[in-house]
């Protein structure tokens, strides 16, 4: 993941690139310094990895802060782009001069961005650098298992009890709910970032936004079943990415659908969980959920199955489950029926003290997922499936 200084003119506008570098989802932060000739940034401002000059009428006070610039910080990589189509040969010869190593064309060609993007990522690709930003996905083996409820209450507690900055995006089909367990009115939904791609970076997604009093942020779902007509995959896809790149942690109710046009999704995620229930047709649907996530190209360490509304007469059965799909059971969520009812019914998250088994388990489950802990569950001496414990990974 990259961090991307953009260098503007005064009075010029950097939404569009802004847009277009946070939607390729290999962007960790974008700032912006506006180029003024008495002025450069102090050298921590300019501590980045790619340097974006989107060139005004005169070029040379962008060359002069790209010279600076790699005067400073050697290793950065520095792009212009310029509003000519074809730039004029004295042009392309001082920014070369200048340390400019890529030159883009405006409109700027998506795909010319990304394929640039990604050499840099590989070629500043070190052991140990990663991005604390992480996609959650949570997926049902089929409808009524509780995934809209497990994603909203995952979500709540990692705002709260991790304290993680954290999002939640209601991708369920047909029909988004999750504002409903939450008592919130979404003004716009994923269908609104759709159609604004032209112009979806950080600071116009979080206007499409709705806070709950936990901290949690919501982008709504859809509220008609047509509209998933009018939102193609790859823009879904690039909406994410936005989102990535202005939290810790999003978590994204996908309900219980399931497409292999969504590959690229599933794999980009850093967990995808599979909820289930301990039925015949559940766990039937669990299985081939999980070989055909598996054959989509997602290590076994990316699906974590969970089983909500346990029962303690159920372990065996998991034990037996557990055998057979050769896939731990990632967690459980014990079964409360009345307290889980009372409070999808009052549009509340589930809440309580730390004695409260449901509650607890979801903290725990918050925790784990997000790396907030990191202790290695155990198998009892005794060889029995123990469900108060992570199974190891």
């Amino acid at each position: 993941m990259l961090r991307i200084l953009i260098a503007t003119a005064p009075n010029q506008s950097s939404h569009g690139l802004r847009a277009q570098l946070e939607q390729t989802g290999l962007v960790e932060e974008v700032r912006e310094w506006v180029v003024a000739a008495d002025k450069l940034p102090e050298a921590s401002e300019a501590l980045t990895d790619v340097v974006l000059l989107d060139l005004g009428r005169d070029p040379d006070p962008f060359f002069n802060l790209a010279r600076y610039i790699r005067g400073l910080h050697p290793a950065v990589r520095i792009v212009a782009c310029s509003a000519e189509a074809e730039p004029e040969p004295q042009l392309l010869l001082e920014a070369m001069r200048s340390g400019v190593q890529e030159f883009l064309s405006k409109p700027v060609d998506p795909g010319a961005l990304r394929a640039i993007l990604e050499r840099f990522v590989s070629e500043l690709a070190t052991p140990g650098r990663q991005t604390s930003q992480r996609l959650i996905l949570v997926m049902g083996a089929k409808g009524g298992v509780g995934t809209t409820t497990i994603a909203v209450n995952l979500a709540v507690q990692v705002a709260e009890k991790v304290r993680r900055r954290t999002l939640l995006v209601d991708l369920a089909r047909p029909l988004g709910q999750a504002h409903l367990m939450l008592n919130l009115t979404p003004r716009f939904t994923v269908r609104d970032a759709v159609e604004n791609l032209h112009r979806l970076d950080s600071h116009f997604f979080a206007g499409l936004l709705l806070e709950h009093r936990s901290g949690l942020l919501l982008l709504g779902g859809v509220s008609q079943p047509e509209e998933w007509e009018r939102l193609p995959v790859n823009a879904i896809e690039r909406v994410l990415n936005v989102a990535r790149s202005g939290f810790e942690v999003v978590v994204a109710d996908c309900g219980a659908q399931f497409s292999t046009e969504w590959a690229s999704i599933y794999r980009s995620a850093g967990s995808v969980v599979l909820v289930a229930e301990t039925n015949v047709p559940a766990l039937w649907a669990l299985e081939r959920h999980l070989l055909a996530l598996l054959g989509l190209g997602l290590s076994a360490d990316q699906v974590r199955i969970v089983v909500n509304r346990w029962r303690r007469s159920d372990d065996e059965a998991l034990k037996t489950v557990e055998k057979n799909i050769k896939h731990p059971i990632y967690s459980v969520i014990p079964n409360d029926f009345r307290q889980v009812s009372e409070a999808i019914n009052m549009g509340l998250p589930l809440s309580g003290n730390h004695n409260n088994p449901l509650v607890s388990k979801y903290a725990q489950l918050a925790a784990q997922l997000t790396g907030a802990e990191q202790a290695e569950p155990a198998r009892p001496k005794t060889g029995g499936l123990n469900l108060f414990l992570f199974p190891k990974r």
